[in-house]
């Protein structure tokens, strides 16, 4: 009965002018559910390295919840004073209240005055934070309807009842919204005036307590003259009540608002030490990991409910270090990017990730993580390796039982094989197709060592001729190398020697972390723990774990990495060897020079370094990169520096781990023998001239879908052509040629 009274006699003198009663369904009060359910509020994530410094805050909304006694006595007194000055006195429904409310409507015709005490507002405030980010669900929740109101006031009852004042009034001051994407006082104090709410004074705490009812048009930003207004009614009104003295009032009224706005600090674009792309890296596997909730649609409630704390395994020395290592040699402004990753061997940690082009939308700045797949915000293809995937095909041959010493004819030119086995059918060299070395000097026999240590490409083309492609598709399989897409690398020679297929940096470190782990790969992880606040208690959350598992014998590891000692010691990457520690690495560049790599690693740390153009437009000759005039860029040179100044920096301190290594057969002595565009680099399927004749199909997709304009215009030798699913483009699958 009373609460038919009180919905009457607010609604009806508004009846004809904005039809409430019309609206929405009227449910019996004993029809509606008996308990509230309220949600957790939705506030701040913290994420943290994994030293517990703070790398970014995210939120949905902008809260920090707080106990009551941390909020000042005068944000108390004042939020009561100016929205229900007899919230001590009365239970869930005001009748003084109600009776001035319809007293006023009645002389208006409209609806002058409410009458919701403060606990219904608290109900109000709980079906809004329910509704989330929902404008359907939010129009639901705020409508102006018998139903709702009846619905309110029945809970409302129920708080009081079973939570009392204290609870309710702290309740209130966490969830109510202040405007300026503040959700709760504490965000509210942090917004206008850059302190806690325990620290408010009289004037700052009416302020906030006035902005509530209209938070855009009491906005003290926006509008400080009504602001000021506003505050001083507040202020009026904490006089009246006896809460502050009329000297005290006076002093207040006269003050200056006093703002000093912190502007929010929302996002991964917040990062620090240029860890934007690992922040959004962390959020992309929290929202496509099926340990953190069985839907996407689960996962990203937790994720915008937010309260969570989740220590990474960003390594704080490593990712200054690697960010250092690119800004002193690859400028954002420049034609081409850097993108560097760490990964810990034996544990899957990812240690450092960043990129010289800075993460945002503003010039010369991108969102594209080009460090990851297309599934965590990465490219859409990666981009392709070169010389960097040979050792996975030396791999492939010594698991099949060819020794360290084999040798090839590797001629300085050669017709790929007629055929090429594969795990389900050949490939078939159906056009006569002919690869050549980066230097005429390049003419075998050669051995693996020096194969490898020069880059030489027929040498590696016959060594898949000999064992067949299916042995490499298991070696990459048990690598988990793939392609940017997640697709398999493609069953072409071009794709399964010369790195001719996209793939992502952060994907050839893990792979490199298994020959310095001896043999075993672990899936690579940035998550080590989160704890998720549930009211005033934390819980902590199941969190992805890395995998580990054999994908090599120790053996095959220990020769790969002898084999990988030479090219720093005296082969393609001299310029990227460490000098306090051993190492073990392998350059890569790729047709007309589009993109170069540096991958390597020591026992404790592997990392892999990517230098080019996101679209693959640019080819890197006569070009300036890091203020630097640049005639040829190969992986030993740009990439290769990079990846030595982030390994020092990162391994500075730690301990100086050292190989297994083998006793590898001395290869016979030879006189000439030049070392290849790459400082060694073999060049895949290229004219001597270094054009090849297409363009379109290698950077169709890589970025949006997208194709630069088909053929640049030149062309090939006509001495030599191409293979067969040489390139990659969106329709075929295929990857460009890679130079060794």
């Amino acid at each position: 009965m009373l609460a038919g009274a009180v919905l009457a006699g607010i609604a009806l003198p508004a009846v004809g002018a904005l039809g409430l009663a019309a609206k929405g369904s009227v449910e019996s009060f004993d029809e509606l559910p008996a308990n509230l359910k309220t949600p957790p509020l939705s506030q701040r994530t913290t994420i943290l390295d994994a030293k517990g410094g703070m790398i970014a805050s995210v939120y949905s909304r902008d809260r920090t919840v707080l106990d009551l006694k941390d909020i000042s006595p005068y944000m108390q007194q004042a939020i009561i004073a100016i929205e229900d000055a007899r919230f001590y006195e009365h239970g869930a429904i005001d009748p003084k209240g109600i009776l001035r409310a319809v007293n006023k409507n009645a002389q208006s015709g409209s609806v002058a005055q409410g009458a919701s005490t403060l606990t219904q507002q608290y109900v109000k405030n709980v079906f809004v934070e329910e509704a989330g980010d929902d404008p359907t669900k939010v129009a639901q929740a705020t409508q102006q309807t018998i139903g709702r109101k009846i619905k309110e006031l029945k809970y409302a009852i129920q708080v009081e009842e079973e939570l009392g004042k204290k609870k309710i009034l702290e309740n209130y001051l966490n969830i109510t919204f202040f405007g300026q994407q503040a959700y709760g006082v504490e965000a509210a104090a942090q917004r206008y005036f850059s302190k806690s709410a325990k620290d408010l004074k009289v004037q700052e705490a009416a302020l906030l307590a006035g902005i509530v009812q209209s938070p855009s048009r009491y906005d003290p930003i926006n509008d400080e003259a009504e602001a000021t207004k506003r505050r001083n009614t507040v202020l009026q009104r904490m006089e009246e009540l006896g809460d502050i003295s009329a000297e005290q009032a006076d002093k207040a009224r006269k003050s200056p608002l006093g703002l000093k706005v912190r502007r929010p600090e929302n996002g991964c674009i917040t990062a620090v030490k240029g860890a934007g792309f690992f922040c959004k890296y962390v959020e992309k596997v929290f929202l496509g990991d099926p340990v953190f909730g069985k839907t996407r649609e689960e996962r990203a409630k937790i994720w915008n409910q937010g309260g969570l704390t989740i220590r990474t395994t960003l390594d704080p020395q490593a990712q200054e270090s690697v960010q250092d290592a690119i800004k002193a040699r690859v400028y954002k402004s420049d034609k081409v990017a850097a993108a560097t990753t760490l990964v810990e061997p034996g544990t899957g940690k990812i240690l450092g990730m960043g990129q010289s082009k800075p993460y945002g939308l503003g010039k010369n700045e991108t969102e594209l993580n080009y460090s990851v797949d297309a599934a965590y915000g990465g490219s859409n293809f990666g981009f392709p390796t070169g010389s960097t995937f040979k050792p996975f095909v030396a791999a492939a041959a010594l698991e099949e039982g060819r020794p360290a010493s084999q040798e090839y004819p590797a001629p300085y030119q050669m017709p790929y094989p007629a055929t090429v086995r594969g795990c389900e059918k050949p490939w078939v060299n159906d056009g006569n197709y002919k690869l050549e070395n980066e230097n005429e000097s390049e003419v075998g026999p050669y051995r693996l060592e020096d194969a490898m240590a020069k880059s030489v490409n027929t040498y590696f083309v016959q060594m898949i001729e000999d064992i067949g492609m299916c042995p490499v598709v298991n070696m990459t399989t048990n690598l988990r190398v793939r392609q940017g897409n997640g697709d398999k690398i493609p069953e072409v020679p071009s794709s399964m020697t010369l790195g001719s297929t996209g793939i992502s940096p952060l994907t050839m470190a893990s792979a490199y972390a298994a020959f310095a782990s001896r043999g075993m790969y672990c899936t690579p992880i940035a998550i080590e723990s989160i704890t998720q606040k549930v009211g005033g208690s934390q819980k902590s959350m199941e969190v992805p774990k890395s995998t580990c598992s054999r994908a090599m014998s120790e053996k095959t590891a220990d020769t790969i990495n002898s084999l990988l000692r030479g090219v720093v010691d005296s082969g393609t990457g001299q310029q990227a060897g460490l000098t306090d520690r051993q190492s073990a690495g392998k350059t890569g560049t790729t047709d007309e020079r589009r993109n170069a790599w540096f991958v390597g690693y020591t026992p404790n740390l592997s990392g892999a370094v990517w230098v080019g153009s996101a679209t693959q437009a640019v080819k890197m000759l006569n070009i300036s990169i890091g203020g630097r005039y640049r005639e040829l860029v190969f992986g030993g040179e740009v990439p290769g520096p990079i990846w030595k100044a982030a390994m020092t920096g990162a391994l500075s301190g730690k301990a100086q781990e050292r190989f297994n290594l083998v006793e590898l057969p001395k290869a016979k002595s030879r006189d000439g023998g030049g070392d290849g565009g790459d400082g060694g680099d073999g060049d895949g399927g290229r004219s001597r001239s270094g054009e090849d004749g297409n363009n379109g199909d290698l950077i169709g997709g890589l970025v949006g879908g997208g194709n630069d304009g088909g053929s640049d215009g030149d062309t090939p030798d006509p001495s030599f052509s191409l293979p067969e699913g040489f390139w990659r483009g969106q329709s075929n699958g295929n990857g460009t040629g890679g130079r060794g």
